[in-house]
């Protein structure tokens, strides 16, 4: 049966990702659950509604008086929501700026149980209170709530004055410069801000500090205030003439202009290309910087980077003056700009084809070699392509693969273009016969790696086919579990002792594979004994990893990975070459956010395989419905699930996360065994969970596959990108099965 992809299903992907509470508010009184429309009202009733809009609501109040209120919140047909889509109205208790004594959150939908209308008894105080939208991509739903005291409102603008000082002239005209200064006051409610702007045309903004001008020219300053009861003063402004100061100055500026942005091989630019201009001037200094477009464009004031998106060929004019009034030449820069090539989304066409002699039930005697091909049509290339050997990982495919090991066999194959496109993976089966009574080699393990690896450490040496037709790394066996090191360099050194008798190694290549063998420490207390590194910062092992849905991960030059690098949206980074039962998942992340924002991501673990799954359609929701996140996230505000939390089904807040500055690398050690997780932070166990299916959302998510559903013995890995503002790095990735 196909899943009614509407509302319903809009709700339940949301709250896998939201900290939604359910429909709960917070009164003076004490915690009161939210209840359907038409619960007893209070002293005033404030409506919130939604619609189809993800940017505003559709209604909602500015002002209340404090007291008992009725909250309502209605997201449904009659608001106008004609999608299905659901949103939340959200009081924010994080922010010391605001109130935060409402912790108000519901979640509405036209489909659910109440028709998308609720509402909730609370009691406001006098002040300030930020409502939003909890839902991602809905940033822009947001506002402020103004509470005054019960006994009158608040309905007079501040007063407003300004005083523009400096050094004048006979004419009164200001020497150098001039200084602004704006002040406020309200015996009201209090003022909230002052702002201010420059010229009839400047836009508005903040007033912090005296504005100081030392522009040469006649100039106007612009000023107004608001109250915390939202009354705005009317505009008044103040205007004032800059003379430069005495000079014998006679040099003009000099000036430069620079042209970038994504090039074809031709150097025109793609879709885009901004102009820099500067000017310096060691003189009286630059007062104005002026640019044009084309031969006949009108010269305006250069303030930023001028960005060029129209497709042709461009002309872009540059001039400065400075105070002293000396003018450089013009000067200009010509480039063209030419639409994009057509996005490559198509992944490669792969084949195989498989060669040998064959016996008579068509099984093939000794080996057979696996040839795979891929092409690509559409414009980027094949970069690689890669094959797994009976359910093994997917290596890096350069030759025909000889694979000689009597008995079925299965080889999946698949290629990835130039860019990112990975074709679905298919398969071949076939059988290799004995030839004349060969017996089947008892090898441990199928190990492909090009090199011989101990633990972590390559030691160089080819991985070669031994006599008794397994691989050196299949022999040493450092995947197993060693009860002491001596016990398991003993081991090393039986087996390099018989391949240095066969002439399968020589002795230096004995040494080299001994002292890897010591090196990985295997076998010692507290060691990373049987780890596997799966992300060691090399190109070669990020191309072992695969992404799905939106947003990107990125190699870096150290060998971390970065996320939110070249792309916007929700997306996942993936480990398709084997799933994982019972281990202890070892590996290091950081707080790479820009700004004053946190990181956003999280570590999927134990989830089905993506592609093609029965039920759902964007791979990424895969991980987020069927397996479980371990979340990253060390912001004091928004979503309630911080680091270490198992995402929907068990928080930890902000104080047992463990918090470290932003720029500092976390040890993360994730433990899965059974259904009992440990998640670690820099050496200390900050969550247990047992997962009995079970959540943390009130009400459950509607489309929860379930108790068994969320008990998966086993399954892949994953990590998690946000968004371009909520940026991790991850590196050092490493796995031991239990």
């Amino acid at each position: 049966m196909r899943r009614r992809r509407t509302g319903r299903l809009w709700t339940a992907l949301v709250a896998s990702l939201l900290m939604v509470l359910g429909l709960a508010s917070t009164s003076a009184s004490g915690q009161t659950d939210g209840a359907p429309a038409g619960a007893a009202a209070a002293a005033q009733t404030l409506t919130w509604t939604a619609g189809d809009d993800i940017t505003k609501y559709a209604s909602a109040p500015t002002t209340a008086v404090a007291g008992p209120t009725t909250i309502v919140f209605e997201n449904s047909k009659a608001t106008g929501n004609t999608t299905g889509m659901p949103h939340t109205l959200t009081f924010d208790v994080s922010d010391p700026e605001y109130q935060n004594d409402v912790p108000l959150n519901i979640l509405a939908s036209p489909n659910d149980d109440q028709g998308g209308k609720y509402t909730a008894e609370v009691t406001l105080t006098p002040g300030r209170y930020r409502y939003f939208c909890t839902i991602p991509g809905h940033g822009q739903m947001q506002g402020i709530l103004v509470v005054t005291e019960g006994t009158g409102e608040d309905t007079t603008a501040p007063q407003t004055a300004a005083d523009v000082s400096g050094t004048q002239n006979a004419d009164g005209a200001y020497v150098g410069s001039a200084t602004v200064t704006l002040s406020a006051t309200d015996a009201g409610s209090g003022v909230e801000r002052i702002e201010y702007a420059i010229g009839d045309a400047g836009a508005w903004q903040p007033y912090t500090t005296p504005v100081v001008v030392d522009q040469v020219g006649a100039h106007k300053i612009r000023y107004r205030a608001l109250d915390k009861a939202g009354n705005m003063a009317a505009e008044k402004s103040e205007s004032f003439t800059v003379v430069a100061k005495p000079t014998d100055d006679t040099t003009p500026p000099e000036t430069s202009a620079s042209v970038t942005g994504e090039q074809n091989p031709q150097g025109e630019y793609l879709s885009m290309a901004t102009v820099t201009v500067t000017a310096s001037d060691t003189g009286s200094g630059v007062n104005t910087i002026e640019y044009a477009l084309g031969d006949a464009g009108a010269w305006q004031p250069y303030t930023a980077p001028v960005m060029v998106h129209e497709v042709g060929t461009h002309k872009v004019r540059f001039r400065a003056t400075d105070k002293a009034g000396n003018a450089a030449a013009e000067k200009s820069v010509s480039f063209t700009v030419v639409a994009p090539p057509e996005e490559d989304k198509t992944p490669p066409v792969t084949g195989v084809n498989v060669d040998g002699t064959k016996n008579s039930s068509g099984a093939y005697i000794n080996s057979a070699k696996v040839t795979v091909t891929a092409t690509d049509a559409h414009g980027s290339g094949v970069e690689a392509i890669q094959y797994s050997l009976d359910g093994g990982p997917y290596l890096a495919y350069t030759a025909p693969v000889v694979v000689d090991r009597v008995g079925a066999h299965t080889v999946a194959y698949r290629a990835r273009d130039k860019a990112g496109n990975t074709s679905d993976a298919r398969t071949v089966s076939f059988t290799v016969a004995p030839g004349g009574g060969v017996p089947a080699p008892n090898c441990a393990e199928y190990d492909e790696r090009l090199t011989v690896i101990v633990g972590t450490i390559d030691s160089g040496v080819p991985n070669r086919i031994t006599n008794s037709r397994c691989r050196i790394n299949e022999l040493i066996e450092d995947e197993k579990e060693w009860t002491s090191h001596a016990l398991f360099l003993k081991h090393v050194t039986t087996v390099l002792d018989a391949l240095l008798k066969e002439g399968v190694v020589v002795q230096r290549e004995y040494n080299l594979i001994n002292r890897a063998a010591k090196q990985s420490g295997i076998g010692k207390p507290g060691q990373t004994e049987g780890y596997r590194t799966i992300l060691d910062g090399t190109p070669a092992s990020f191309a072992k990893w695969q992404h799905v849905g939106g947003g990107s991960f990125g190699l870096n030059a150290d060998g971390t990975i970065t996320s939110g690098t070249s792309k916007a949206g929700l997306g996942m980074l993936w480990f398709p070459e084997r799933k994982y039962g019972d281990f202890s998942l070892k590996l290091q992340w950081r707080d790479d956010a820009p700004g004053t924002g946190n990181a956003n991501s999280g570590v999927f673990v134990r989830f089905p395989g993506v592609h093609n799954h029965p039920e759902e359609s964007r791979p990424e929701w895969v991980a987020i419905k069927y397996g479980h996140e371990i979340q990253a996230f060390d912001s004091p505000t928004g979503d309630m699930y911080k680091s270490g939390s198992v995402y929907g089904f068990d928080r930890v807040g902000l104080a047992g996360a463990g918090v470290t500055q932003k720029g500092t690398w976390n040890d993360y050690e994730i433990r899965v065994v059974d259904q009992h997780y440990s998640i670690y932070r820099n050496g200390v166990l900050i969550n247990e969970f047992d997962n009995t299916g079970g959540q943390d959302f009130t009400p459950p998510r509607s489309d929860d596959p379930g108790t068994d559903g969320r008990r998966f013995a086993s399954g892949y890995l994953g990590l998690q990108v946000h968004g371009t503002t909520d940026v991790v790095s991850y590196r050092d990735i490493r796995i031991k099965e239990l």
